[in-house]
């Protein structure tokens, strides 16, 4: 019988630099009784587990201050990861999974705890497993420099290490709260670590269709030849969410949308998008190209905000035939507080490819559907034939990349509809994930705890880079605070924001082009 090989098969690249698993080491969570501990990092572990991805030995400890002990703390997680995992869980893998989870009760502030930690680790029958250490800093960014402080002094942490092994540090956003803040905090930490030990983790780096997005620009001609200013009208990224606060009020109330979402997801994005080709696949060459592109951002004075960006705080409203309530009435929000649900705005960035284009940003809570895109609104055509009579009707070209869900790409053209008369309308032509590959897609979390376990700090973010961020975005913080809201900043639940994000684009003589729900891609 003669065998086929299909055309695609044959055209596969593989471009991982991760040739083999990682060694033996050591997971130390602080935080461990926490939201992120139980939602994402243990499910993600157990995945990475099932899947045969995780190092042999390797051990997890949880660190925290909740009197529990190891079977306790073991009963608590695989309730969580039944709950969370998408892969379900598995009655043995579980049992194989939970033997590698250790408990250790103590206080951030207490250096007694830190010895405790070092004991369990020296303890282990493999040294491997007290050499190799990625510690993950779930907790409040003012804890990051008494963590890494305790932990050097009681010898478990250190800049120089022996050949062949390796201590990281993974921390949590906000990575400060200014570009002043991020600064101090990042000196504090230069104390202790090497930037090369350090990882500064932002999930969405970690979603496939981000990663896709540099494959998609640089892989295909056809895309990177129209990829500027001479073929593309405008930019649009939006992150929207249904939920409200829910019961993170007290940290919304000191972050808001500005620094929850856009000071690092929505840079981030922006960064992939519009970032030039990097020398090579190597990590320090794309975070380079990232740093260049947002140093190319135009930076304004903050009295200039009005002009560039606008905010909104959602009241009571209806989403999904139910009413909810405003922000005010939130849980641990203050009944007159001028913290941003939403933002929007307009950037430009001042370089050879995007001169002249704009880039608009809006993220929010309480908009009508949990949705991330990021829209490539291709120029008009030539105003004769076709748009001369259609007008608006005809609209322009566009392809939008799906972050989630149902991850995918999606061009739209027009078409003319099958009939006697000559009728006009856009259609979709799009890229599934889930159709093409029909596979698991793995959550961010997994691929990025996997990338430090590995030492890959690609995905994850230099100081220059958060630097970076925050001078775009510290203007308008500076604006907004202490100001109080107007009525236009304010939106009902389940609308699409507030009016004043609507003159900040038609002002341009453009709209926003609101994502379509997710179950329509399909059709």
């Amino acid at each position: 019988m003669e065998t086929t090989i299909e055309l695609d098969e044959l055209l596969v690249c593989r471009l991982d630099t991760r040739t083999k698993k990682p060694g033996p080491c050591s997971v130390v969570i602080f935080g461990a009784s926490g939201d992120l501990t139980y939602r994402k990092l243990i499910p993600a572990f157990y995945h990475l587990f099932v899947q045969g991805m995780l190092p042999e030995p390797f051990l997890i400890i949880g660190f925290a201050r909740r009197d529990k002990t190891t079977e306790s703390y073991r009963n608590e997680l695989k309730e969580a990861v039944a709950k969370n995992s998408k892969l379900g869980i598995d009655a043995e893998k579980w049992n194989q999974f939970a033997s590698k989870i250790v408990y250790c009760r103590g206080d951030i502030t207490d250096p007694a705890a830190y010895f405790d930690l070092k004991q369990i680790l020296d303890e282990q029958s493999d040294p491997r497993l007290a050499n190799n250490i990625l510690y993950y800093l779930a907790t409040a960014p003012g804890q990051f420099s008494e963590i890494v402080e305790h932990l050097t002094k009681t010898g478990l942490l250190s800049k120089e290490t022996e050949k062949d092994e390796w201590k990281r540090v993974v921390v949590e956003k906000p990575f400060g709260y200014s570009l002043r803040s991020a600064q101090v905090l990042n000196s504090e930490l230069y104390k202790y670590l090497h930037e090369s030990q350090l990882y500064r983790i932002d999930h969405y780096l970690g979603k496939e269709t981000v990663q896709n997005i540099l494959i998609f620009r640089f892989a295909n001609s056809i895309f990177e030849s129209l990829w500027g200013r001479h073929a593309i009208d405008h930019v649009q990224i939006i992150a929207s969410e249904s939920q409200g606060v829910g019961s993170r009020g007290g940290y919304y109330e000191e972050a808001g949308a500005l620094r929850d979402m856009v000071q690092n997801h929505m840079l981030q994005l922006l960064s992939l998008t519009a970032m030039e080709p990097p020398v090579t696949l190597e990590s320090e060459s794309i975070r380079d190209e990232k740093v260049k592109l947002l140093k190319s951002v135009r930076l304004f004075d903050p009295e200039m905000t009005p002009e560039y960006a606008v905010r909104g705080q959602y009241i009571e409203g209806v989403i999904n035939n139910e009413k909810v309530k405003a922000y005010r009435a939130e849980e641990k929000v203050s009944p007159r507080s001028n913290v941003e649900t939403y933002v929007a705005m307009r950037l430009y960035i001042d370089n050879w490819r995007w001169s002249g284009v704009p880039f608009f940003l809006r993220t929010g809570k309480r908009l009508p559907m949990n949705v991330s895109d990021i829209r490539i609104q291709f120029n008009r055509t030539p105003n004769v034939l076709f748009a001369a009579q259609c007008g608006e009707r005809l609209d322009a070209n566009s392809l939008t990349i799906r972050l989630q869900p149902d991850e995918g790409i999606t061009l739209k053209i027009n078409a003319k509809e099958p009939g006697a008369n000559v009728v006009v309308r856009p259609v979709r032509m799009r890229f599934s994930y889930h159709s093409e590959f029909k596979a698991y897609t793995p959550e961010a979390y997994e691929r990025l705890l996997l990338d430090a376990i590995a030492g890959d700090p690609t995905l994850f973010i230099r100081s220059d880079e958060v630097e970076m961020a925050w001078r775009i975005i510290d203007p308008v913080r500076m604006y907004w605070e202490n100001r109080p809201l107007t009525e236009e900043e304010f939106y009902p639940a389940g609308t699409w924001g507030p009016p004043c994000a609507d003159k900040l684009i038609s002002k341009t003589g453009r709209k926003w082009r609101n994502p379509d729900p997710p179950e329509t891609l399909h059709k």
